[in-house]
């Protein structure tokens, strides 16, 4: 039986055609496509990233750090295949490469590492990423990059509270939007704020 991890990321060509319906060989800048390949490998190695830091977190017994990790680490698949999605509707090619190792470490340090890259993510990378598609006029380049922008936010801000309760972190449950990766601890009332699909795209991370 498959995860609902597997599960949500069995749906990624699903969210990548609702997000851009449409929009195929729009003329783009080199630089927009430069930024969203580099968008693609580093949501990339996010997803597997946090996957592993995921297992770390279980071994230390640290079971609601775990979860969270696997629900960030499902929201940057989403982030990863619509990136991707993006590159080739605008007439680009994916890049190729391998994954980073990724080092061995505590769940403590592995959370301040996820944090520092979610900052770096949310106040410089995309908001830099996102002033350039807009400049290019590029909506398949500015939505995925915005959803990703917002999903971020809210992950630095869930792994810097993980953090601060290490060892008491108090149960809950994690949501992630199927279209646009947003990752919340409760289901929208009607429709997902970022991406405003039905709440019905959500799937719970357990």
């Amino acid at each position: 039986m498959k995860t609902s991890f597997q599960r949500f990321v069995s749906v990624a060509t699903f969210a990548a055609s609702l997000l851009f319906p449409g929009i195929v060989g729009a003329k783009v800048s080199e630089q927009t496509l430069k930024n969203l390949n580099t968008a693609f490998q580093g949501e990339s190695n996010a997803a597997n990233r946090y996957g592993k830091f995921a297992a770390k977190a279980d071994a230390e017994g640290y079971a609601q750090v775990a979860r969270l990790f696997r629900a960030a680490a499902a929201s940057e698949a989403i982030h990863r295949d619509t990136h991707k999605a993006a590159i080739t509707k605008l007439g680009g090619t994916p890049n190729t490469f391998e994954l980073d190792a990724v080092e061995q470490a505590t769940t403590a340090e592995n959370l301040r590492a996820a944090i520092k890259g979610e900052t770096h993510e949310r106040d410089t990378m995309y908001p830099g990423f996102l002033a350039t598609a807009k400049a290019d006029d590029a909506p398949a380049a500015i939505r995925t990059i915005e959803f990703a922008l917002a999903a971020e936010k809210e992950h630095a801000k869930l792994y810097q509270e993980a953090l601060d309760n290490l060892g008491k972190n108090a149960k809950a449950d994690y949501f992630v939007c199927q279209v646009c990766g947003m990752t919340v601890t409760e289901m929208p009332a009607k429709k997902c704020r970022s991406c405003h699909q039905s709440r019905d795209k959500y799937t719970m991370i357990s």
